[in-house]
Protein backbone atom coordinates (compact mmCIF):
# COMPACT_ATOMS: atom_id res chain seq x y z
CA UNK A 1 0.00 0.00 0.00
CA UNK A 2 1.55 3.20 -0.44
CA UNK A 3 1.30 6.03 1.72
CA UNK A 4 0.63 9.81 0.25
CA UNK A 5 -0.48 13.44 1.52
CA UNK A 6 -3.44 14.60 0.32
CA UNK A 7 -4.85 18.21 1.16
CA UNK A 8 -8.58 18.68 1.02
CA UNK A 9 -10.89 21.79 2.12
CA UNK A 10 -13.90 21.42 3.89
CA UNK A 11 -16.48 24.15 5.65
CA UNK A 12 -17.99 22.57 9.31
CA UNK A 13 -20.08 24.35 12.06
CA UNK A 14 -17.72 24.40 14.69
CA UNK A 15 -19.75 25.42 18.43
CA UNK A 16 -17.74 27.77 20.86
CA UNK A 17 -17.99 26.94 24.65
CA UNK A 18 -19.53 30.51 24.41
CA UNK A 19 -22.19 30.10 21.74
CA UNK A 20 -22.90 26.54 23.54
CA UNK A 21 -23.56 28.58 26.74
CA UNK A 22 -25.60 31.07 24.97
CA UNK A 23 -27.55 28.26 23.44
CA UNK A 24 -28.37 26.49 26.64
CA UNK A 25 -29.43 29.91 28.54
CA UNK A 26 -32.26 30.66 26.04
CA UNK A 27 -34.09 27.60 26.62
CA UNK A 28 -33.94 27.76 30.50
CA UNK A 29 -36.89 28.69 32.53
CA UNK A 30 -36.89 31.94 34.76
CA UNK A 31 -36.58 29.30 37.53
CA UNK A 32 -33.47 26.87 36.02
CA UNK A 33 -31.66 30.77 34.87
CA UNK A 34 -31.86 31.50 38.79
CA UNK A 35 -30.17 28.12 39.62
CA UNK A 36 -27.62 28.40 36.65
CA UNK A 37 -26.50 31.92 38.16
CA UNK A 38 -26.38 30.40 41.21
CA UNK A 39 -24.25 27.25 40.63
CA UNK A 40 -21.98 30.22 38.22
CA UNK A 41 -21.37 32.50 41.20
CA UNK A 42 -20.08 29.36 43.46
CA UNK A 43 -17.50 28.67 40.82
CA UNK A 44 -16.20 31.97 40.10
CA UNK A 45 -15.43 34.72 42.54
CA UNK A 46 -14.90 37.49 39.94
CA UNK A 47 -19.15 37.21 39.46
CA UNK A 48 -21.16 39.90 42.16
CA UNK A 49 -24.53 40.56 42.31
CA UNK A 50 -25.98 44.47 43.16
CA UNK A 51 -29.13 45.21 44.44
CA UNK A 52 -30.04 48.09 42.67
CA UNK A 53 -28.36 46.75 39.45
CA UNK A 54 -30.22 46.47 36.41
CA UNK A 55 -29.70 44.86 32.78
CA UNK A 56 -29.69 48.01 31.37
CA UNK A 57 -26.74 49.04 34.21
CA UNK A 58 -23.37 50.63 32.78
CA UNK A 59 -21.43 47.61 33.89
CA UNK A 60 -22.95 45.30 31.71
CA UNK A 61 -22.87 47.63 28.95
CA UNK A 62 -18.77 48.45 29.51
CA UNK A 63 -18.09 44.68 29.84
CA UNK A 64 -20.15 43.97 26.56
CA UNK A 65 -18.34 43.92 22.95
CA UNK A 66 -19.43 47.05 20.35
CA UNK A 67 -23.30 45.94 20.07
CA UNK A 68 -24.46 44.67 16.61
CA UNK A 69 -27.49 45.88 14.72
CA UNK A 70 -29.28 42.70 16.37
CA UNK A 71 -28.83 43.94 19.98
CA UNK A 72 -29.68 47.96 19.14
CA UNK A 73 -33.56 46.40 17.79
CA UNK A 74 -34.05 45.02 20.70
CA UNK A 75 -34.07 47.93 23.17
CA UNK A 76 -37.27 49.57 21.61
CA UNK A 77 -40.65 49.67 22.50
CA UNK A 78 -43.16 48.68 19.98
CA UNK A 79 -44.91 52.04 18.46
CA UNK A 80 -42.43 53.95 20.61
CA UNK A 81 -38.97 54.95 21.32
CA UNK A 82 -39.27 53.94 25.39
CA UNK A 83 -35.78 52.47 27.20
CA UNK A 84 -35.39 49.71 29.29
CA UNK A 85 -35.02 51.60 32.18
CA UNK A 86 -39.02 52.43 32.33
CA UNK A 87 -39.61 48.63 33.10
CA UNK A 88 -39.20 49.00 37.23
CA UNK A 89 -42.35 50.96 37.34
CA UNK A 90 -44.23 47.99 36.38
CA UNK A 91 -45.01 45.66 39.41
CA UNK A 92 -46.66 41.80 38.39
CA UNK A 93 -49.87 42.61 40.14
CA UNK A 94 -51.01 45.08 37.32
CA UNK A 95 -51.83 42.34 35.10
CA UNK A 96 -53.78 40.31 37.53
CA UNK A 97 -54.25 36.63 36.87
CA UNK A 98 -51.26 34.41 36.07
CA UNK A 99 -53.06 31.43 34.86
CA UNK A 100 -50.73 29.64 32.23
CA UNK A 101 -53.11 28.92 30.20
CA UNK A 102 -56.33 31.15 31.08
CA UNK A 103 -58.38 29.69 27.87
CA UNK A 104 -58.59 26.30 30.19
CA UNK A 105 -62.18 24.91 31.28
CA UNK A 106 -61.00 24.85 35.03
CA UNK A 107 -63.19 21.66 35.79
CA UNK A 108 -61.56 19.15 38.08
CA UNK A 109 -62.68 16.15 36.93
CA UNK A 110 -60.35 14.32 39.06
CA UNK A 111 -61.27 14.86 42.29
CA UNK A 112 -64.59 12.54 42.20
CA UNK A 113 -62.18 9.36 40.47
CA UNK A 114 -64.13 10.24 36.83
CA UNK A 115 -66.83 12.07 38.23
CA UNK A 116 -67.30 15.10 36.12
CA UNK A 117 -68.35 18.61 37.14
CA UNK A 118 -69.25 17.92 40.74
CA UNK A 119 -67.11 19.37 43.21
CA UNK A 120 -67.97 22.13 45.24
CA UNK A 121 -67.07 22.95 49.13
CA UNK A 122 -69.18 22.33 52.09
CA UNK A 123 -69.64 26.24 52.67
CA UNK A 124 -70.81 26.59 49.28
CA UNK A 125 -68.14 29.09 48.09
CA UNK A 126 -67.25 27.50 44.81
CA UNK A 127 -68.95 25.41 41.94
CA UNK A 128 -67.48 22.98 39.73
CA UNK A 129 -66.79 25.29 37.15
CA UNK A 130 -64.37 26.99 40.17
CA UNK A 131 -62.06 29.89 39.31
CA UNK A 132 -60.05 29.93 36.16
CA UNK A 133 -57.47 28.08 37.42
CA UNK A 134 -59.61 25.27 39.11
CA UNK A 135 -58.39 26.62 42.50
CA UNK A 136 -60.39 27.57 45.22
CA UNK A 137 -59.32 31.17 45.75
CA UNK A 138 -59.01 30.53 49.77
CA UNK A 139 -55.69 28.08 49.29
CA UNK A 140 -53.00 31.27 48.54
CA UNK A 141 -54.48 32.69 51.89
CA UNK A 142 -54.00 29.75 53.79
CA UNK A 143 -53.09 30.73 57.35
CA UNK A 144 -52.84 27.45 59.14
CA UNK A 145 -51.52 23.55 57.94
CA UNK A 146 -54.93 20.87 58.33
CA UNK A 147 -52.55 19.87 60.74
CA UNK A 148 -52.53 22.53 63.31
CA UNK A 149 -55.86 23.00 62.80
CA UNK A 150 -56.90 19.70 63.79
CA UNK A 151 -54.01 19.71 66.47
CA UNK A 152 -56.09 23.20 67.84
CA UNK A 153 -59.24 20.90 68.13
CA UNK A 154 -57.75 18.47 69.60
CA UNK A 155 -56.39 21.23 72.61
CA UNK A 156 -60.37 21.43 73.68
CA UNK A 157 -61.20 17.84 73.83
CA UNK A 158 -61.16 15.43 76.74
CA UNK A 159 -59.44 12.53 76.14
CA UNK A 160 -56.72 10.37 77.79
CA UNK A 161 -52.93 10.60 77.55
CA UNK A 162 -52.70 7.70 75.36
CA UNK A 163 -55.72 8.61 73.09
CA UNK A 164 -54.51 12.05 72.49
CA UNK A 165 -51.22 10.25 71.14
CA UNK A 166 -53.01 8.29 69.17
CA UNK A 167 -54.99 10.74 67.44
CA UNK A 168 -51.99 13.14 66.90
CA UNK A 169 -50.16 10.12 65.16
CA UNK A 170 -53.26 9.73 62.86
CA UNK A 171 -53.64 13.65 61.97
CA UNK A 172 -49.72 13.75 61.16
CA UNK A 173 -50.76 10.45 59.10
CA UNK A 174 -53.61 12.54 56.80
CA UNK A 175 -52.44 13.65 53.35
CA UNK A 176 -52.49 17.16 52.20
CA UNK A 177 -56.72 16.29 50.83
CA UNK A 178 -56.96 14.94 54.53
CA UNK A 179 -57.53 11.58 53.50
CA UNK A 180 -55.83 8.56 55.82
CA UNK A 181 -54.08 6.77 52.69
CA UNK A 182 -52.47 3.81 55.24
CA UNK A 183 -54.80 1.63 56.99
CA UNK A 184 -54.82 1.20 60.90
CA UNK A 185 -52.93 -1.75 60.76
CA UNK A 186 -50.22 -0.34 58.36
CA UNK A 187 -49.54 3.05 60.82
CA UNK A 188 -48.94 0.59 63.79
CA UNK A 189 -45.94 -1.71 61.71
CA UNK A 190 -44.80 1.51 60.94
CA UNK A 191 -44.65 2.41 64.68
CA UNK A 192 -43.97 -0.77 66.64
CA UNK A 193 -42.07 -3.02 63.01
CA UNK A 194 -42.97 -5.74 61.91
CA UNK A 195 -41.51 -8.43 64.77
CA UNK A 196 -44.15 -10.89 65.93
CA UNK A 197 -42.87 -9.88 69.27
CA UNK A 198 -45.36 -7.94 71.74
CA UNK A 199 -49.00 -8.78 70.17
CA UNK A 200 -50.59 -7.49 73.03
CA UNK A 201 -49.06 -4.06 72.92
CA UNK A 202 -50.19 -4.08 68.91
CA UNK A 203 -53.67 -4.95 69.84
CA UNK A 204 -53.31 -1.86 72.09
CA UNK A 205 -52.60 0.11 69.73
CA UNK A 206 -54.57 -0.08 67.32
CA UNK A 207 -57.60 -0.28 69.67
CA UNK A 208 -56.58 3.42 70.41
CA UNK A 209 -55.95 4.04 66.47
CA UNK A 210 -59.48 2.69 66.02
CA UNK A 211 -61.08 5.39 69.57
CA UNK A 212 -58.49 8.31 67.97
CA UNK A 213 -60.48 7.83 64.29
CA UNK A 214 -63.97 7.98 65.43
CA UNK A 215 -62.71 11.63 67.18
CA UNK A 216 -60.79 12.40 64.13
CA UNK A 217 -63.89 11.50 61.57
CA UNK A 218 -66.27 13.71 63.34
CA UNK A 219 -64.01 16.71 63.58
CA UNK A 220 -63.87 20.36 61.30
CA UNK A 221 -63.74 19.90 58.31
CA UNK A 222 -66.49 17.18 57.66
CA UNK A 223 -64.94 14.36 55.87
CA UNK A 224 -61.52 14.37 57.60
CA UNK A 225 -59.65 11.19 58.15
CA UNK A 226 -61.77 9.24 55.07
CA UNK A 227 -60.12 6.29 53.01
CA UNK A 228 -61.53 7.27 50.13
CA UNK A 229 -63.72 9.37 48.36
CA UNK A 230 -66.94 7.35 48.94
CA UNK A 231 -66.19 7.32 52.49
CA UNK A 232 -65.43 11.04 52.64
CA UNK A 233 -68.59 11.90 51.04
CA UNK A 234 -70.48 10.06 53.11
CA UNK A 235 -69.29 11.59 56.81
CA UNK A 236 -69.99 14.88 55.40
CA UNK A 237 -73.64 13.68 53.90
CA UNK A 238 -74.28 12.20 57.98
CA UNK A 239 -72.93 15.68 59.08
CA UNK A 240 -76.17 16.86 57.47
CA UNK A 241 -78.85 15.24 59.67
CA UNK A 242 -80.79 12.72 58.75
CA UNK A 243 -83.82 12.92 55.71
CA UNK A 244 -84.69 10.98 52.80
CA UNK A 245 -82.50 12.87 50.36
CA UNK A 246 -79.45 12.24 52.77
CA UNK A 247 -80.35 8.31 52.78
CA UNK A 248 -80.81 8.01 49.29
CA UNK A 249 -77.47 10.60 48.51
CA UNK A 250 -75.32 8.20 50.86
CA UNK A 251 -76.44 4.96 49.06
CA UNK A 252 -75.13 6.68 45.54
CA UNK A 253 -72.22 7.53 47.37
CA UNK A 254 -71.44 4.34 48.72
CA UNK A 255 -72.67 1.77 45.81
CA UNK A 256 -72.90 3.83 42.57
CA UNK A 257 -70.73 6.62 42.32
CA UNK A 258 -69.87 5.69 38.87
CA UNK A 259 -73.75 6.00 37.82
CA UNK A 260 -73.37 9.35 39.46
CA UNK A 261 -70.33 10.24 37.29
CA UNK A 262 -72.09 9.06 33.69
CA UNK A 263 -75.57 11.14 35.14
CA UNK A 264 -77.89 7.90 34.16
CA UNK A 265 -80.57 8.53 36.05
CA UNK A 266 -82.84 5.73 35.22
CA UNK A 267 -80.12 3.40 36.43
CA UNK A 268 -80.36 4.93 39.81
CA UNK A 269 -83.58 5.46 40.23
CA UNK A 270 -84.52 1.95 39.43
CA UNK A 271 -81.43 1.03 42.16
CA UNK A 272 -82.23 3.46 44.93
CA UNK A 273 -86.10 3.82 44.44
CA UNK A 274 -86.37 7.41 44.87
CA UNK A 275 -88.10 8.92 41.78
CA UNK A 276 -87.32 11.57 39.82
CA UNK A 277 -87.59 14.94 42.28
CA UNK A 278 -85.87 13.02 45.26
CA UNK A 279 -82.80 11.99 43.01
CA UNK A 280 -83.02 15.42 42.08
CA UNK A 281 -82.28 16.20 45.96
CA UNK A 282 -80.07 13.74 46.14
CA UNK A 283 -77.62 15.07 43.55
CA UNK A 284 -77.94 18.68 44.92
CA UNK A 285 -76.65 17.61 48.26
CA UNK A 286 -73.54 15.94 46.69
CA UNK A 287 -72.55 18.37 44.52
CA UNK A 288 -72.53 20.50 47.40
CA UNK A 289 -69.67 18.50 49.07
CA UNK A 290 -65.94 18.87 49.59
CA UNK A 291 -64.18 16.30 47.50
CA UNK A 292 -60.83 17.40 49.08
CA UNK A 293 -61.39 18.43 52.72
CA UNK A 294 -57.62 19.65 53.48
CA UNK A 295 -57.97 21.76 50.47
CA UNK A 296 -58.47 25.46 52.02
CA UNK A 297 -55.47 24.62 54.13
CA UNK A 298 -53.33 23.61 51.51
CA UNK A 299 -50.00 26.21 50.65
CA UNK A 300 -48.44 26.84 47.76
CA UNK A 301 -50.11 24.04 45.84
CA UNK A 302 -50.68 26.46 42.57
CA UNK A 303 -47.09 28.03 42.03
CA UNK A 304 -47.19 31.71 40.61
CA UNK A 305 -45.86 31.95 37.14
CA UNK A 306 -43.86 34.80 37.58
CA UNK A 307 -43.82 36.83 33.47
CA UNK A 308 -40.53 37.10 31.78
CA UNK A 309 -42.36 39.92 29.41
CA UNK A 310 -44.89 42.19 30.40
CA UNK A 311 -47.38 43.83 27.99
CA UNK A 312 -48.71 47.31 28.79
CA UNK A 313 -51.31 49.30 26.84
CA UNK A 314 -50.67 53.13 26.61
CA UNK A 315 -52.95 54.89 24.86
CA UNK A 316 -53.10 53.52 21.48
CA UNK A 317 -49.77 51.69 21.73
CA UNK A 318 -49.04 48.13 22.77
CA UNK A 319 -45.41 48.74 25.05
CA UNK A 320 -43.51 45.54 25.66
CA UNK A 321 -40.77 45.35 28.55
CA UNK A 322 -38.63 42.88 30.54
CA UNK A 323 -39.96 42.09 33.79
CA UNK A 324 -37.78 43.86 36.25
CA UNK A 325 -37.76 41.01 38.66
CA UNK A 326 -36.54 38.77 37.08
CA UNK A 327 -34.39 40.33 35.23
CA UNK A 328 -30.47 38.96 36.76
CA UNK A 329 -28.65 41.75 38.44
CA UNK A 330 -25.12 40.44 37.54
CA UNK A 331 -21.90 42.48 37.56
CA UNK A 332 -17.66 41.99 37.82
CA UNK A 333 -16.58 42.10 40.81
CA UNK A 334 -14.42 45.23 41.19
CA UNK A 335 -12.11 44.42 44.03
CA UNK A 336 -11.20 41.38 42.46
CA UNK A 337 -10.75 42.63 38.93
CA UNK A 338 -8.66 45.48 40.68
CA UNK A 339 -6.34 43.03 42.39
CA UNK A 340 -6.01 41.25 38.63
CA UNK A 341 -4.81 44.70 36.87
CA UNK A 342 -2.42 44.99 39.84
CA UNK A 343 -0.76 41.17 39.59
CA UNK A 344 2.87 41.08 38.10
CA UNK A 345 2.15 40.27 34.27
CA UNK A 346 -1.33 41.77 34.30
CA UNK A 347 -4.30 39.50 33.72
CA UNK A 348 -3.38 38.08 31.05
CA UNK A 349 -1.19 35.60 33.01
CA UNK A 350 -2.64 35.32 35.89
CA UNK A 351 -4.87 32.39 36.91
CA UNK A 352 -7.93 34.24 37.68
CA UNK A 353 -7.61 35.81 34.31
CA UNK A 354 -9.51 32.91 32.31
CA UNK A 355 -12.55 33.42 35.46
CA UNK A 356 -12.86 37.09 34.49
CA UNK A 357 -13.25 36.13 30.55
CA UNK A 358 -15.87 33.76 31.58
CA UNK A 359 -17.70 36.09 33.89
CA UNK A 360 -17.71 38.35 31.05
CA UNK A 361 -18.92 35.58 28.71
CA UNK A 362 -21.97 34.83 30.95
CA UNK A 363 -22.86 38.48 31.72
CA UNK A 364 -23.03 38.63 27.79
CA UNK A 365 -25.00 35.42 26.96
CA UNK A 366 -27.70 36.39 29.95
CA UNK A 367 -28.07 39.80 28.36
CA UNK A 368 -27.98 38.40 25.17
CA UNK A 369 -30.94 35.67 25.93
CA UNK A 370 -32.85 39.01 27.79
CA UNK A 371 -32.35 40.84 24.26
CA UNK A 372 -33.97 37.70 22.16
CA UNK A 373 -36.96 37.49 24.21
CA UNK A 374 -37.57 41.05 24.16
CA UNK A 375 -37.72 41.23 20.28
CA UNK A 376 -39.80 37.72 19.72
CA UNK A 377 -42.22 39.04 22.31
CA UNK A 378 -42.28 42.55 20.43
CA UNK A 379 -42.77 40.28 17.02
CA UNK A 380 -45.45 38.19 18.47
CA UNK A 381 -47.71 41.32 20.16
CA UNK A 382 -47.42 42.87 16.66
CA UNK A 383 -48.86 39.75 15.27
CA UNK A 384 -51.16 39.43 17.23
CA UNK A 385 -52.17 43.35 18.69
CA UNK A 386 -56.29 42.01 18.04
CA UNK A 387 -55.57 39.27 20.92
CA UNK A 388 -54.62 42.24 23.46
CA UNK A 389 -57.89 44.18 22.83
CA UNK A 390 -60.52 41.58 22.32
CA UNK A 391 -58.97 38.54 23.96
CA UNK A 392 -58.58 35.10 22.23
CA UNK A 393 -61.35 35.16 20.06
CA UNK A 394 -59.12 37.75 17.97
CA UNK A 395 -56.21 35.41 17.41
CA UNK A 396 -54.45 35.37 14.41
CA UNK A 397 -53.13 31.73 13.11
CA UNK A 398 -49.00 31.88 13.75
CA UNK A 399 -46.24 29.95 12.95
CA UNK A 400 -42.71 29.52 14.44
CA UNK A 401 -41.42 30.44 10.89
CA UNK A 402 -42.64 33.89 10.34
CA UNK A 403 -41.58 35.02 13.28
CA UNK A 404 -38.12 33.40 12.71
CA UNK A 405 -37.77 34.92 9.06
CA UNK A 406 -38.79 38.66 10.08
CA UNK A 407 -36.23 38.46 13.01
CA UNK A 408 -33.71 36.36 10.76
CA UNK A 409 -33.49 33.75 13.62
CA UNK A 410 -33.58 29.97 13.13
CA UNK A 411 -37.37 28.51 13.78
CA UNK A 412 -35.26 26.56 16.56
CA UNK A 413 -34.21 29.67 18.03
CA UNK A 414 -37.72 30.75 18.66
CA UNK A 415 -39.06 27.69 19.93
CA UNK A 416 -36.67 27.55 22.76
CA UNK A 417 -36.88 31.62 23.40
CA UNK A 418 -40.84 30.18 23.33
CA UNK A 419 -40.41 27.45 26.03
CA UNK A 420 -41.48 28.56 29.20
CA UNK A 421 -41.42 31.84 29.06
CA UNK A 422 -44.37 34.14 30.20
CA UNK A 423 -45.87 36.93 29.15
CA UNK A 424 -47.93 38.98 31.63
CA UNK A 425 -51.31 40.86 29.61
CA UNK A 426 -54.68 42.38 30.81
CA UNK A 427 -56.08 38.84 29.83
CA UNK A 428 -54.10 36.68 32.20
CA UNK A 429 -50.31 35.16 31.66
CA UNK A 430 -49.15 33.34 28.75
CA UNK A 431 -46.71 31.24 27.81
CA UNK A 432 -45.38 32.33 24.82
CA UNK A 433 -46.22 29.37 22.74
CA UNK A 434 -49.72 29.91 23.52
CA UNK A 435 -49.39 32.75 20.68
CA UNK A 436 -48.61 30.32 18.35
CA UNK A 437 -51.61 28.21 16.43
CA UNK A 438 -52.43 26.62 12.96
CA UNK A 439 -54.93 27.98 10.51
CA UNK A 440 -57.96 26.57 9.77
CA UNK A 441 -60.02 28.12 6.37
CA UNK A 442 -62.83 29.89 6.82
CA UNK A 443 -65.83 30.51 3.86
CA UNK A 444 -63.97 33.95 2.98
CA UNK A 445 -60.97 32.35 1.95
CA UNK A 446 -59.04 33.19 5.07
CA UNK A 447 -57.60 31.10 8.05
CA UNK A 448 -58.95 31.74 11.42
CA UNK A 449 -56.63 30.40 14.44
CA UNK A 450 -56.94 27.09 16.26
CA UNK A 451 -56.83 29.26 19.52
CA UNK A 452 -59.74 31.60 18.87
CA UNK A 453 -61.65 28.06 17.47
CA UNK A 454 -60.98 26.41 20.90
CA UNK A 455 -62.17 30.20 22.51
CA UNK A 456 -65.56 29.84 20.45
CA UNK A 457 -66.03 26.28 21.50
CA UNK A 458 -65.40 27.23 25.09
CA UNK A 459 -67.77 30.32 24.51
CA UNK A 460 -70.90 27.64 22.98
CA UNK A 461 -70.79 25.48 25.74
CA UNK A 462 -70.62 28.00 28.48
CA UNK A 463 -74.39 29.66 26.78
CA UNK A 464 -75.61 25.94 26.05
CA UNK A 465 -78.83 24.79 27.71
CA UNK A 466 -78.02 22.91 31.28
CA UNK A 467 -80.42 20.21 30.14
CA UNK A 468 -79.19 19.80 25.78
CA UNK A 469 -76.05 20.03 25.78
CA UNK A 470 -74.32 20.61 22.43
CA UNK A 471 -72.65 17.67 21.01
CA UNK A 472 -69.08 17.94 18.68
CA UNK A 473 -71.89 18.16 15.79
CA UNK A 474 -73.54 20.57 16.82
CA UNK A 475 -70.43 22.72 17.52
CA UNK A 476 -69.32 22.34 13.93
CA UNK A 477 -72.19 23.30 12.50
CA UNK A 478 -72.19 26.60 14.93
CA UNK A 479 -68.45 27.04 14.01
CA UNK A 480 -69.49 26.23 10.46
CA UNK A 481 -72.18 29.37 10.48
CA UNK A 482 -69.26 31.20 12.08
CA UNK A 483 -67.61 31.00 8.43
CA UNK A 484 -65.58 28.01 10.09
CA UNK A 485 -64.66 24.94 8.89
CA UNK A 486 -63.92 22.68 11.31
CA UNK A 487 -64.36 18.79 11.16
CA UNK A 488 -66.14 16.86 14.13
CA UNK A 489 -63.15 14.94 15.16
CA UNK A 490 -61.22 18.49 15.69
CA UNK A 491 -63.66 19.89 17.57
CA UNK A 492 -63.68 16.89 19.80
CA UNK A 493 -59.65 17.16 19.59
CA UNK A 494 -60.06 20.78 20.55
CA UNK A 495 -62.73 20.01 23.50
CA UNK A 496 -60.69 17.94 25.39
CA UNK A 497 -58.12 20.08 25.04
CA UNK A 498 -60.26 22.66 27.17
CA UNK A 499 -60.85 19.65 29.40
CA UNK A 500 -65.00 20.18 28.34
CA UNK A 501 -66.79 17.12 29.26
CA UNK A 502 -68.46 14.92 26.24
CA UNK A 503 -71.88 15.96 25.95
CA UNK A 504 -73.32 13.33 27.86
CA UNK A 505 -71.49 14.38 30.94
CA UNK A 506 -72.46 17.56 30.86
CA UNK A 507 -75.95 16.85 30.76
CA UNK A 508 -78.13 17.65 34.12
CA UNK A 509 -81.11 15.72 34.74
Amino acid sequence: MKQSLQLRLSQHLSLTPQLQQSIRLLQLSTLELNQEIEQMMAQNPLLDTEDDFSVAAPEISELRPASTAEDSGADTELGGGSELESTPELKAEDFGSTEREDWENGTEGDDFDGIRELPANSNGSSSASGDEDGERSNQDSAEISLQEHLTAQMAGMHLSESDRVALQVLIESLNEDGYLEDSLEAIVIGLLGEEDEATEDREELLDHLRIALKWLQNMDPAGVGAKDLAECLVLQLRALGPSPAQMIAILICKQHLELLAKRDSKKLMALTGADEPLLREAQALIRALEPKPGRRFARGQAAAVVPDVMVRKVGRELRVMLNPEVTPKLRINELYANALRQTRGGITNSPLGGQLQEARWFIKNIQQRFDTILRVSKAIVERQKGFFTHGALAMKPLVLREIADELGLHESTISRVTTAKYMATTFGTFELKYFFGSGLSTEAGGNASSTAVRALIKQFVEAEPANKPLSDSALASMLEEQGIQVARRTVAKYREALKIAPANLRKNP
